[in-house]
């Protein structure tokens, strides 16, 4: 194993030149792919619709292409679920990602095409461990096996002659990997890929608690509960009994600042590594490339064309859109991309925070429909994690999940923000939680802070302490346990929150 260790961790350095090159050169790199994308798409039925041949460049792009979000290009995509081809991209899509549908109730179904597979998702992978190997030389990641968390797939009933599948994209990416990297990840695809979720949990601890498991890939939230699972089976107090060679855990889909401390206690190892990586059903978009730091690095060279829109202009129906050569720092933007699968100036419903331009560097800040403003307030996910974060640090507290929504303006009564959260460690006092809940709120919101002046607008946020359980019996009840599901951190209305507090009264 060591001699296998050694091959693959020079193969995955080799990768490490070709990411200097598009961080040397990004806008080159941005262009030629724009080029590349648009010629290719030329003869679809989408590039004929807007005359991809006589594009030439971006100003005439942007002019001619809206900007699409899911409802508008969910026409095409159903007739590509139902069998045609050649409509957005002109290779052959036989594979779709089915998103978590947190951003509108209703499921996405995201075409995955064989130049995405390969050249975006299997890349990001792969770079993912390029970059680990040459920031971590010494790893010995690959002397045991990954332990990916994932989804599960199905064949396209959409699909008359049953010629396509569809499912959680974890599970569309791990069924389409090459042998060598199913020869290094556990368990096997037949319980990886199971779609009971509670069953799979049971099996996947009970085989992989024999493994020497050296990484783990997934969902916070799915992770600890795949660990407590194992942990539970084996009678053991933390995983580093079972797995003593554990050594870096590669996360995404949700922020992990909020659940750094239950990882700590789960893994007490000091030098236990953590990498972020910022993957979706639409595509790999972002790896952590440094030690010690959160941000993450704009992939360039995936087969995607960024565009950006910025904060204030999210909701135009024409927003403005600019380039990535036209980013600023610490400014706030919803992301569109242009990809291989044909997606067309798509706004995948996340918003960016750019921390460097010299690479390209950005942190997720939210997503454009997960916010507060139902008092002018301007709430984002960043600042819900950031200001929760405090609030469990200052008095002990770690958090399992969490959700806000707004309390309304009634007769006599003034507004606020309710809070759910599920506690894995209570703090010493709920009281004093929520007041650092609001306190560092009012610090880094300023729009928040005018509206809790002397409590003229909002009064102080009400917080609820959830039994362990609540959001898992949540999610399970919308049949969204397992995957890239996850709860969403912030709504605009009470449709979420009231279903949960309905859930907390009847246990």
């Amino acid at each position: 194993m060591d001699i296998l260790n050694s091959i693959l961790t020079w193969v995955m350095k080799k990768r490490i030149h070709d990411i200097e090159l598009f961080i040397k050169y990004p806008h080159d790199v941005q262009q030629e792919l724009f080029k590349k994308l648009v010629t290719e798409a030329k003869n679809t039925e989408f590039g004929k619709k807007y005359d991809f041949k006589s594009i030439t460049n971006y100003q005439q792009y942007k002019e001619r292409v809206p900007v699409h979000a899911y409802e508008n290009m969910f026409p095409y995509i159903e007739r590509l679920m139902r069998g045609e081809q050649n409509i957005l991209w002109p290779s052959e899509i036989t594979w779709f990602a089915k998103s978590s549908g947190t951003t509108n109730a209703r499921s996405k179904f995201i075409p995955v095409s064989p130049e995405a597979l390969e050249d975006c998702h299997f890349k990001g992978g792969k770079d993912l461990i390029s970059i680990y190997v040459n920031n971590y030389p010494e790893t010995k990641m690959f002397t045991g096996k990954g332990l990916t968390i994932g989804g599960s797939h199905q064949i396209n009933e959409y699909d008359p002659n049953a010629n396509s599948y569809y499912g959680d994209v974890s599970a569309v990416i791990m069924q389409n990997l090459p042998l060598w990297a199913q020869l290094i990840r556990t368990p096997k695809l037949d319980v990886a890929l199971m779609d009971k979720w509670e069953e799979k949990i049971e099996k996947m601890a009970s085989i992989t608690s024999e493994e020497n498991v050296t990484n783990l890939v997934g969902v916070p939230t799915w992770t600890i509960l795949l660990i407590q699972q194992v942990l539970e089976l084996k009678g053991k107090e933390n995983i580093l009994e079972i797995w003593p060679n554990l050594e870096v855990f590669f996360h995404g889909a949700v922020a992990f600042t909020p659940y750094r401390e239950l990882f700590k206690k789960l893994i007490p190892k000091d030098d236990m590594n953590y990498c972020e990586t910022y993957n979706a059903s639409e595509g790999f978009f972002g790896i952590q490339d440094q030690k010690n730091s959160n941000e993450l690095l704009l992939m360039l060279d995936y087969g995607i064309f960024y565009e950006f829109i910025p904060f204030d202009n999210i909701n135009s129906p024409d927003p403005q859109t600019i380039s990535l050569d036209e980013v600023e720092v610490g400014k706030n933007y919803a992301m569109l991309i242009s990809t291989n699968s044909g997606l067309w100036r798509y706004n995948i419903g996340d918003t960016v925070k750019f921390t460097s331009t010299s690479p390209y560097r950005i942190k997720i800040s939210g997503r454009t429909k997960h916010f507060i403003n139902a008092f002018g307030e301007e709430v984002i996910i960043e600042n819900a994690e950031s200001a929760i974060t405090d609030a469990c640090a200052k008095t002990g507290a770690i958090i399992d999940n969490f959700t806000a929504a707004p309390i309304y303006f009634d007769e006599g009564n003034k507004g606020g923000h309710e809070w759910i959260i599920e506690f894995k460690k209570l703090p010493d006092n709920l009281d004093r939680f929520t007041q650092f809940l609001d306190e560092k709120l009012r610090e880094i919101n300023s729009d928040y802070d005018a509206k809790r002046y002397k409590d003229m607008a909002l009064l102080p946020p009400v917080v609820h302490s959830a039994k362990e359980g609540t959001f898992y019996a949540w999610m399970k009840k919308r049949g969204k346990l397992g995957g890239q599901n996850k709860v969403p951190r912030l709504s605009n209305n009470r449709e979420h929150i009231d279903d949960i507090l309905e859930i907390m009264r009847s246990v």
